[in-house]
């Protein structure tokens, strides 16, 4: 797991830009806390952060092998999980190996085979490929898109990053933001490509570009297709539980302690129950985290999305496996501290504005990084098995992305903003012209009809759309602490399987998630295995509230350029509800304008509104 950057460019001499080359690799120094290497070549640069994981005495970056035509070279972030069979293949077929790394084994085997190299990974990975024997810029994503690569074209090459940031800091860049990626940071509801900054794209996952003096070429290596599934409940019950003991066991191969994400769900609990009986094997005790807040059981508001509290639940789990388990206390004021807004912020590149859930999410994966490197998710297992409510209920059938049906929902276009602004960013139509064009893509089977067409929608609409909006926070939060966090449920193989399951058997016990369950419930605890969905959980100490409302009010006072984007009375009105009244659209008004300052103060983009 490591930060990646690097500038293609055939008409200037790029061994003479390392100040450049230093300054884009240099913002991936959280990513990558344990080393930093560049590599240069006279049209290509290459820089990497490296956080060690696997063959911590080898592996090091960028990685070149020399041939006969001249070297190739490569910047690699993330895990080929299948590397030690790859690496046994490409043995057969000659090859010789200097390191025990995954990352020789994608090297060489792009040398064996070239881009149909995608064809053979299993992972989450983000890598760029020098050529010098074609002269031409290989980047490749994931197929899920785990890891994050954007790139922005230049008038002769490319630049690119695992961040914003690494692009952002070469001067060719420009940090320009118009009314489209605005529009995108309030749709909730994440388009492929999009990166917020004008000029800038998000290599798409399943995709891979090449670079060369003909230009950029981005095409799809993988995609969800549509087959015939033709198992019986009880087979498709057990090849899900065959593939979760296969994930797990890969995922969970690493040179430096590991852990598991434990919330007292069915996803995280599963799969941390599963990978506590793999380390069984091996005389070695699973070790959990979990997140809990200061006198939560008093506070505690139960939401459609969050009924029940986390805890009881964390705690069952513990006890039922061999486990050694920590719970991470976050009190309200450490969330609302300026500090940790502007390093969350700062992870993201744009103020995403999901507040103390984005804070919490940060410091909790800072206090796990003290004991572990790394540690696996349940993220991802409500978008592949249908665990959100409105899976199962009328948001299903809404004209829009589901999860944005529900008019309740703190997530509106405007939130406290100036209605000026949100008049002009028409978040509405925005929306509903992504939501055309996703559904547009959505692969059918022929003759399907009614709720099993419905439903394939629904299930892709949230594995292309809302899954991506997931992974990119769960990547910036844990990286932006040197923390690699990998997700099992996101296997392609998993996911793939799954989405052919017609919807009648995903749900065959009338409830969500019921393969998932059914495959699982033998290593839970009862209660967990029966329990209703609950999300990742917010804070309700007034301590927070208090805090954010006394934060607003000071930049209202001090005219902050955000005050552009907001209404100065709304934000005032908000500032002053008690704990009791606020309504959750106001605090998360709230919190995304101190989001936005934040990101103002730190990025000082240039904004082009008309």
């Amino acid at each position: 797991m490591c930060g990646i950057t690097g500038w293609v460019a055939f008409r200037r001499d790029l061994t003479f830009e390392g100040r450049e080359l230093d300054a884009m690799t240099a913002t991936m120094a959280c990513r990558g806390p344990d080393a930093s290497g560049t590599w240069t070549a006279t049209h290509a640069a290459l820089g990497h952060r490296r956080l060690a994981v696997i063959d911590l005495p080898g592996g090091a970056q960028p990685m070149a092998v020399d041939t006969p035509d001249g070297p190739v070279s490569m910047v690699y972030s993330g895990e080929a999980y299948n590397f030690t069979e790859l690496r046994d293949e490409l043995r057969a077929r000659g090859a010789r190996f200097t390191t025990d790394s995954d990352t020789e084994v994608v090297l060489r085997g792009y040398l064996e085979w070239g881009e149909a190299l995608v064809e053979r990974l299993n992972g989450m990975y983000a890598f760029a490929i020098w050529d010098s024997r074609t002269e031409k810029l290989v980047m490749i994503r994931d197929r899920m898109g785990i890891k994050p690569f954007y790139y922005t074209e230049t008038d002769d090459g490319v630049l690119f990053g695992s961040e914003p940031k690494a692009i952002l800091a070469n001067s060719l860049a420009e940090r320009v933001v118009t009314l489209d990626g605005l529009r995108e940071l309030y749709a909730f509801a994440k388009t492929p490509g999009h990166a917020i900054w004008s000029g800038m794209r998000e290599l798409r996952p399943g995709h891979l570009a090449v670079v060369d003096r003909t230009g950029l070429r981005e095409t799809c290596y993988w995609q969800l297709e549509v087959s015939e599934h033709t198992d019986s409940r009880q087979e498709t019950v057990a090849h899900v539980r065959e593939l979760l003991e296969d994930i797990i066991r890969r995922q969970l191969v690493a040179d430096v302690p590991r852990c598991t994400l434990l919330s007292g769900g069915l996803d995280s609990s599963a799969m941390t129950a599963i990978a506590a009986a793999q380390l069984q094997e091996n005389g070695e005790v699973v070790r959990s985290f979990a997140v809990d807040f200061p006198n939560q059981a008093e506070n505690f508001r139960a939401e459609e999305v969050a009924p029940t509290q986390d805890t009881p639940y964390v705690h069952a789990v513990a006890e039922h496996i061999v486990c050694e388990h920590q719970d991470i206390m976050l009190d309200g004021s450490a969330m609302a501290d300026p500090a940790v807004r502007a390093a969350a912020v700062g992870a993201r590149d744009f103020p995403v504005g999901l507040g103390d859930r984005d804070n919490s999410l940060y410091l909790l994966f800072k206090a796990i990084r003290q004991k572990s490197t790394v540690a696996l998710s349940g993220e991802s297992a409500d978008e592949v098995f249908g665990g959100y409510p409105w899976f199962h209920n009328e948001q299903r059938e809404a004209d829009t992305f589901p999860w944005l049906a529900n008019t309740k929902s703190p997530i509106s276009p405007g939130g406290l903003m100036n209605p000026e602004l949100t008049g002009r960013l028409d978040v509405e139509t925005y929306r509903a012209d992504h939501y055309r064009s996703a559904l547009s893509e959505v692969p059918h089977k022929d003759g399907e009809s009614g709720l099993e067409h419905r439903m394939r929608e629904v299930c892709y609409l949230h594995l292309t759309r809302m899954v991506q909006t997931l992974l990119d926070r769960k990547d910036r939060m844990s990286m932006a602490v040197g923390l690699e966090v990998r997700v099992p449920f996101c296997d392609h193989r998993l996911v793939q399987y799954v989405f052919n399951t017609p919807w009648s058997l995903k749900t065959y016990d009338g409830r969500e998630k019921s393969i998932l369950r059914g495959a699982t419930r033998d290593v839970l605890p009862a209660s967990v295995a029966d329990r209703k969905k609950s999300g990742y959980p917010g804070s309700y100490d007034p301590a927070y509230l208090a805090s954010i409302q006394s934060h607003a009010r000071d930049i209202v006072s001090a005219n902050h350029a955000v005050l552009d984007f907001y209404d100065r009375d709304a934000v005032l009105a908000a500032c002053t509800a008690s704990v009791a009244t606020i309504t959750n659209a106001e605090r998360s008004g709230l919190e995304r304008f101190l989001d936005v300052s934040t990101w103002l103060d730190l990025h000082n983009p240039t904004l082009k509104l008309t």
